[in-house]
């Protein structure tokens, strides 16, 4: 791999290939999840306090959305009570907005 004027990777096409495989497998890993919480198999206690890195790249508002009951406006106005900016993913949760999402859901 080597760098053009120290921006951009310049990747040979197995490399790009190979990326675009993760990333596909990534956003199947993503949807599975949402479907999970929609049909509620899984809990946002699970997805909080599991460990799945694909999680962490994820819009908590995606998240949200993910819940029965909740759509755009829902999860927006949920997020504006908690305090939560639109744009932040998953990963970046600090511990006291993890638990104020947890307290909404009841978990």
């Amino acid at each position: 791999m080597t760098r053009t004027n120290d921006r951009l990777p310049r990747l040979t096409d197995d490399e790009r290939r190979a990326n675009l495989g993760k990333a596909m497998e990534v956003r199947h890993q993503r949807a599975e999840l949402k479907k999970a919480l929609k049909c509620r198999k899984a809990t946002m206690a699970d997805v909080l306090n599991g460990d799945e890195g694909f999680v962490a790249g994820m819009r908590v508002l995606d998240l949200i959305r993910s819940m029965p009951g909740y759509g755009s406006a829902r999860a927006r106005k949920l997020m504006a009570r908690l305090g939560i900016d639109e744009r932040r993913r998953v990963g970046g949760l600090g511990p006291r907005q993890r638990a104020k999402l947890l307290d909404a859901f009841g978990e």
